[in-house]
């Protein structure tokens, strides 16, 4: 497995400019690029691209005059703009590529093992990245980690290859026992943090106390649990009581993704989420009523935009 040097990055959402901030910082402007459209790159070198109020120096590249593979990509796009992005980069994945996804949600890695071989996908839950974007400002306090793995019996090579390049950038990482576990523990964060703060329209702050918005919260990811369990995961109330307090030692003025999505008018992430929980509970006979309700909710706040 060769060694790691360029890193293209599909997508420039908050976290796709925390890990530009950090790559192209540790590796080098000249290795890092920035793939996108050519639209998209006139506007971001014409109105540039800021964090934490600093203007970035990133590499704007329109992908489609790229012709050279790359070592290692990072997809760190919305789940819905996820197919365009592989359509649009396959020219640019050769023998030796890696692949990360940093997208919520529990198929992305299935999409790409099934588009390029799975032995190319390191799974990837980015986590601990309280972030806020408005415009073309993200606002990030901490920016976290990314937990990395593959499933078991699955060639470890490209794993290996990837944690020497982040050592060598000083990328920070986590190796959890079991990434699978760890994807869908996440999915319970989510489904419940997310949602629940979109729907109440409410920060961190307001999940943090008792009343309806904790307790939807708290009932969304149980479920989620059951389902998880259903489907063979062993997740526990442990897990819930783990992201609970992590949820609550969150800055209280701060907002997940989705409240920032209601807010802006932007179409969530609610499939990803609520839906997933929705269709396995089918599939499984199960019943899941907040979440029921909470899918509900927001296609009624998407469909007033």
């Amino acid at each position: 497995m060769k060694e790691i040097k360029t890193v293209g990055i599909v997508g420039l959402g908050a976290l796709g400019v925390i890990f530009a901030h950090q790559l192209t910082r540790g590796a080098g402007y000249e290795n890092v690029k920035i793939l996108a459209d050519a639209g998209r790159t006139a506007k971001y070198q014409d109105e540039g691209v800021y964090l934490n109020g600093e203007r970035c120096a990133f590499q704007y590249v329109d992908m489609a005059q790229e012709r050279e593979p790359l070592d290692l990509l990072l997809f760190a796009v919305k789940f819905s703009g996820l197919e365009d992005a592989i359509d649009r980069c396959r020219h640019l994945v050769g023998p030796d590529t890696v692949m990360i996804s940093a997208l919520n949600g529990v198929f992305s890695e299935q999409i790409l093992s099934d588009t390029f071989g799975a032995e190319k996908v390191v799974w990837c839950v980015a986590q601990k990245m309280p972030t806020r974007k408005e415009g073309n400002h993200v606002i990030c306090s901490d920016f976290g980690e990314l937990a990395l793995g593959v499933p078991s019996g699955q060639d470890e090579s490209r794993l290996r290859a990837l944690t020497a390049f982040f050592d060598r950038v000083g990328f920070p990482y986590v190796l959890p026992d079991d990434i699978r576990i760890h994807l869908w523990s996440k999915l319970v964060c989510n489904t419940g943090c997310n949602q629940t703060a979109m729907v109440y329209e409410c920060g961190y702050g307001g999940l943090q106390v008792p009343g309806p918005a904790r307790d939807a919260m708290l009932g969304a990811m149980r479920e989620v649990v059951l389902v998880a369990n259903a489907e063979g995961i062993a997740l526990s109330e442990r897990d819930v009581e783990e992201w609970d307090s992590i949820i609550c030692a969150l800055p209280a003025d701060g907002e997940p993704s989705m409240r920032q999505d209601g807010k802006a008018h932007r179409k969530s992430e609610v499939e990803l989420f609520s839906g997933t929980i929705r269709r396995l509970a089918a599939k499984h006979g199960l019943s899941v009523p907040v979440n029921d309700r909470l899918y509900q909710r927001v296609l009624e706040m998407e469909r007033a935009y």
